[in-house]
């Protein structure tokens, strides 16, 4: 029987690795027992080395040593050869003049795909830096889905360059862990590598919030201290009451993560000293049976805590996970986890699909069937029918990191949705027609309404009706992004057969004050060249864009209407843009729209992005061109008509001055205003408001409403303030804000 222990999390990964060579890789693949060619994989190292000679990192060290440290821990995860050698070769084809023919030439085939598949999209300057992310992610789903290590060695990659991530400049840094919070460790926890997601977590956390990095740590540290007898005494008895049941297992304990702990209080409003689940108990059994068998040990020492038992080995969840988990109180009325699973659950548990892989070592292609792979798959489906960059990686963040419900077919299978998942999500879950003509459902046996939420147990049969058609309601009914797609393809359809009528409408209407006839003009040489010289697929394509307001008539008549016909045509603003301008100050920060002419833009209510930050456009209806936030709540349901966008840019300025609303939390102490406002002042920001009001249990709230230039003034005075002692977070409040007079912002 094994003795109990703290479940190895030792900080040091937090910090950046040593330096490793290729002998350390070798020593690594033959200590694992993988067979290794020593040869060929030290040629594979002088190729890397050949072509990155002359780059270095931000440290100053060549550039070699992040493939090394990249394929080192491939080997500590204990991946065949050809996975270290992609580990070394992953960043040629993207930042170095090889090709994928020279890596095919000199490596095979397979080893130039893997590589062909981890790199990134080239970058171009017309495109935008979240359309190549997107394309990107796009490129590497479907080359995971052919082979898992694609997507190992890209998530070994972030987390190799997560720990040497110290050398960038701090408005970097949070950059690309913010990215890798969103996308990288959920990636992680959905394939069912929870230690690569703990690490990447806590890595991203501790660059993202040094300040509250370094509170928690300090406070955890002390508490596991305080608390290391009482967890002895916990593991004891359990360790006792399995062997007078001749139970053979091994206890363990861990501390669960620090960003986990840190959402946990954040979520909660609490402080550290009331949170008492921190720890986790773990009893690794010999087989299935056992595992049971150990749970009822547990409910006999300890009262479980109802609704706190989770049984994922009779139905795992989507990444392989298996396990038993259930929740009791300790003596004076402390609470604690345990959770019980196999010796192979654990492993998959830990290592997800890198361990599954290793399992079928020696089957190249991925099967068509295996589960380790189903969710790969089906964003492929999904994201086939969702050509607009912004919109997939928004679905993509959402279907990342759902809390899952289990429900039953009234065939008695098993599906898993997120949580907040419907009875139309079912719907379309099963098939796209079915969705389509969807009317409503019976969740066991009792009709109900098509926005009913899923809950664990329910068995769901759709009701149909030939007659019933999708509607735009149905998109906020909807949680799975695979529904949401179905939907808004068919409404895109439907659109786009009205926009069609509409822009012929338009068009005829305009040639009919000309006194010409329309349908001759449709059908003359004259519009054939102007549609070829646009790049129209046809008519009906111009059609549909003078519909959505993406075009103009006036280049359409100046093509296809003679001089004579259009010389005394009068060119002055319209109503709607003489109106704006009266209201709209002269000395504007101006916008840019891309390609389009004399176009009306304007911020919209909603948000009030600042020069510096993202910003995205979209055409309405008589108003002229909307322009968003790209993190505006609102811009993630304008992302389902990506025909609308346009891109806009701001015009070079640096004198203008933009309000900014500011919720900053605080603990409810003396003077802590009074540095807030220090704090502020110090970086150059005017204060044009502030408030602040008790939430009680020492907790209060500061609304201020400030003064800035741009993102990067912005970035720095949150950072000020979040390196206040007080201060809990601090948080723009989107919506709220509004230009000063010098900026360019209407309501």
């Amino acid at each position: 029987m094994a003795q109990a222990a703290e479940r190895p999390r030792d900080p040091a990964p937090l910090r950046e690795p040593g330096d490793v060579g290729i002998d350390d890789v070798l020593s690594r693949l033959q200590e694992n027992e993988r067979a290794c060619d020593e040869g060929w994989l030290r040629g594979v190292v002088d190729f890397a080395e050949l072509a990155h000679r002359g780059q270095v990192r931000r440290s100053g060290k060549p550039y070699i040593s992040h493939p090394l440290g990249v394929a080192h821990m491939l080997a500590e995860l204990k991946f065949d050869q050809t996975s270290v050698a992609v580990g070394l070769l992953h960043d040629v084809l993207e930042d170095t003049g090889a090709t994928k023919k020279d890596l095919a030439a000199k490596f095979g085939s397979e080893i130039a795909d893997l590589v062909d598949g981890v790199s990134k999209i080239g970058r171009h300057e017309y495109v935008h830096s979240d359309e190549v992310q997107a394309e990107s992610f796009r490129k590497l789903i479907l080359a995971s889905a052919r082979d898992l290590r694609v997507i190992v060695v890209k998530l070994v990659d972030r987390l190799h360059n997560m720990l040497t991530l110290g050398h960038l400049e701090a408005e970097k840094r949070k950059r690309i862990s913010r990215e890798t919070l969103e996308i990288y460790a959920p990636l992680a926890h959905r394939l069912g590598m929870s230690r690569i997601q703990w690490l990447l977590e806590d890595l991203a956390f501790q660059h993202m919030h040094p300040h509250q990095y370094a509170d928690l740590r300090k406070q955890l540290d002390e508490r596991i201290k305080g608390a290391r007898r009482t967890t002895e005494r916990i593991a004891e008895r359990l360790r006792e009451a399995l062997r007078k049941t001749d139970i053979e297992g091994e206890i363990s304990y861990r501390v669960k993560g620090y960003y986990s702990i840190y959402r946990k209080l954040q979520q909660r409003q609490i402080d550290l000293p009331e949170l008492y689940d921190f720890l986790a108990f773990r009893i690794i059994t010999v087989d299935v049976k056992e595992t049971y068998a150990a749970l009822g040990v547990v409910h006999q020492l300890w009262h479980p805590i109802p609704g706190r038992f989770k049984d994922y080995i009779a139905m795992p969840k989507p990444n392989l996970y298996q396990s038993l988990h259930t929740t009791v109180v300790g003596r004076g009325g402390q609470p604690f986890e345990v959770q019980i699973r196999t010796r192979a659950m654990d492993l998959l548990a830990e290592e997800g699909v890198a361990a599954h892989w290793r399992y079928k070592e020696g089957q190249l292609d991925t099967d068509e069937n295996d589960a380790s792979i189903v969710w790969l798959r089906q964003l492929l489906e999904w994201q086939q029918e969702t050509p607009d960059p912004r919109t997939f990686m928004s679905a993509l963040k959402i279907d990342l990191y759902p809390d899952e419900v289990y429900v039953f077919t009234p065939k008695g299978d098993v599906l898993s949705f997120p949580r907040g998942a419907t009875t139309l999500d079912f719907a379309y879950r099963i098939h796209t027609e079915l969705g389509h003509h969807c009317s409503g459902a019976r969740v066991n046996g009792r009709l109900v309404p098509l926005r009913t939420g899923l809950k664990n147990g329910d068995i769901v049969e759709i009701t149909t009706n030939p007659n019933r058609e999708p509607s735009r309601d149905w998109l906020n009914i909807v949680a799975t992004p695979k529904a949401r797609s179905k939907i808004r393809h068919w409404i895109n359809a439907e659109q786009k057969k009205r926009a069609i009528e509409i822009g012929r409408t338009m068009l005829a209407s305009e040639l009919r004050r000309y006194r010409v006839s329309p349908r001759r003009i449709f059908e003359s040489k004259e519009m054939a060249d102007f549609i070829a010289a646009e790049g129209y697929s046809g008519v009906d394509e111009l059609f549909s864009r003078l519909g959505f307001g993406r075009g103009s008539v006036k280049p359409v008549l100046r093509a296809v209407l003679p001089p004579e016909r259009l010389r005394h045509r009068d060119e002055e603003p319209g109503r709607l843009r003489r109106a704006v301008s009266k209201v709209m100050p002269r000395d504007q920060a101006k916008l840019i729209v891309k390609g389009e002419d004399d176009m009306l833009a304007f911020f919209a209510g909603c948000c009030s992005p600042l020069p510096g930050e993202e910003i995205i456009g979209f055409v309405t209806r008589g108003r002229g061109v909307s322009v968003h936030s790209v993190d505006c709540p609102n811009v993630q349901n304008l992302l389902y008509h990506p025909e609308r966008e346009i891109r806009v840019e701001w015009a070079r300025r640096n004198d203008a001055m933009f309000a900014v609303t500011l919720v900053i939390e605080t603990r409810d102490r003396p003077g802590v205003l009074a540095r807030v406002t220090e704090a502020i002042a110090k970086q150059g920001s005017n204060i044009r408001h502030i408030e602040s009001h008790s939430r009680g249990a020492g907790e209060a709230a500061i609304d201020v409403v400030v003064d800035v230039r741009n993102r990067k003034h912005l970035n720095r005075l949150q950072e000020s303030l979040e390196n206040l002692s007080a201060v809990r977070a601090v948080k723009r409040r989107q919506g709220s804000s509004s230009a000063s007079s010098s900026a360019p912002a209407t309501a």
